[in-house]
């Protein structure tokens, strides 16, 4: 049984268990404190306008959103976020558990677009009767693998600084988003520097890009970095062995191993993508990363599931749902034709 299920079935790339390994006797400073996190710090810097600007680790996904999210707002103050965000839909809370709403706008391919954008801060200006939409949430990828281009990311920026609001970028995928833009000729190849311009708060992601666990927190607006720390550790997010966390960005940084993982991801997602295509199956949104929404018959989703993992993601009312199928850098290429080449059988014999 192979599992398209995420991104994070395997533990860690090679590299990475190799240089945790070589490292396992030796002793750190805790809670960042160490050679690895300051050699890390120095590497993103180095690809960024401001040499002071403030990088934290952190151990998930979630945390990183609500630890970033707490430290950003005021207790009057919500985040709009599209309604397929992860933070809307898939954290159990944790954002409205710190004292701040989640605000819902509508989503175009799991994208937050300017008109929704718009319709929903004017809806939240009716003061003193509601709570302040003070900044806006969205994530790269988007929770259903579609990929803002520069331009769009450019244009929410732009919306958010005219309005006072912060923008936040949950980066979960981001490797696979960066990836992505270097792979589209129509769009700029964009970098960890392109996105420290565009938005107040954003982290980047290893878990699901070949790291065992660990986020990385950039935070180039200077009022939101203060005393960022204290809200990591409030939150639970500061751990006392963070040389682990920086070790795996040392490795994944380096000659940019981790644009070549995720590049990976996106080709299988892609040929997987193709191949489904081509039993006459339609995509629920195009494949712009590494997974991949398809519309099937549930019957033929259960034919599947006896030799691959996947989540059916959603049930439709006419027999069919949205499976979503995920790549890793770790996919064999021979799990994505065997898939294909079984999808043919199932399709062949209706």
């Amino acid at each position: 049984m192979f599992h398209f299920l995420n991104d994070y079935s395997e533990s860690a790339h090679p590299d990475i268990i190799t240089a945790m390994h070589d490292a396992h006797l030796q002793q750190h400073k805790g809670y960042g404190f160490d050679e690895y996190s300051e050699r890390v710090r120095d590497q993103i810097k180095a690809q960024l306008s401001d040499p002071d600007i403030a990088i934290h680790f952190g151990i998930t996904g979630t945390q990183a959103n609500l630890v970033c999210i707490d430290a950003m707002l005021t207790p009057i103050d919500g985040i709009i976020a599209c309604d397929t965000g992860h933070i809307a839909v898939n954290e159990a809370g944790a954002i409205e558990a710190t004292g701040h709403k989640v605000i819902l706008a509508e989503s175009k391919d799991g994208k937050l677009t300017i008109e929704a954008l718009d319709k929903v801060r004017v809806r939240h200006s009716f003061t003193p009767h509601v709570v302040r939409a003070k900044a806006v949430y969205i994530s790269n990828t988007t929770e259903l693998g579609t990929v803002y281009s520069y331009h769009e990311l450019k244009a929410i920026s732009d919306y958010c600084r005219k309005h006072d609001m912060y923008l936040f970028m949950d980066g979960a995928r981001l490797g696979a988003a960066i990836a992505s833009s270097h792979a589209n000729p129509n769009d700029k190849d964009m970098s960890i520097a392109d996105y420290a311009q565009l938005t107040d708060i954003f982290w980047f992601g290893g878990t699901k890009m070949g790291a065992m666990f660990g986020e990385i927190l950039i935070i180039p607006n200077k009022k939101i970095a203060t005393d960022f720390n204290i809200y990591l550790k409030r939150h639970g997010g500061l751990m006392a062995k963070g040389y682990l966390l920086a070790l795996q960005f040392e490795v994944l940084l380096k000659d940019n191993k981790y644009l070549e993982l995720c590049h990976h991801a996106n080709t299988m997602a892609k040929k997987l993508a193709e191949g489904i295509q081509s039993c006459g199956i339609e995509l629920f949104v195009p494949a712009q990363s590494n997974q991949v929404f398809a519309l099937m018959p549930q019957a033929l989703i259960a034919t599947l599931k006896n030799d691959f993992e996947f989540y059916e993601w959603e049930q439709l009312d006419n027999g069919f749902s949205i499976a979503r199928l995920v790549t890793s850098w770790a996919t064999p290429e021979m799990q994505v034709d065997r898939f294909v080449q079984l999808l043919q059988k199932a399709t062949s014999n209706n």
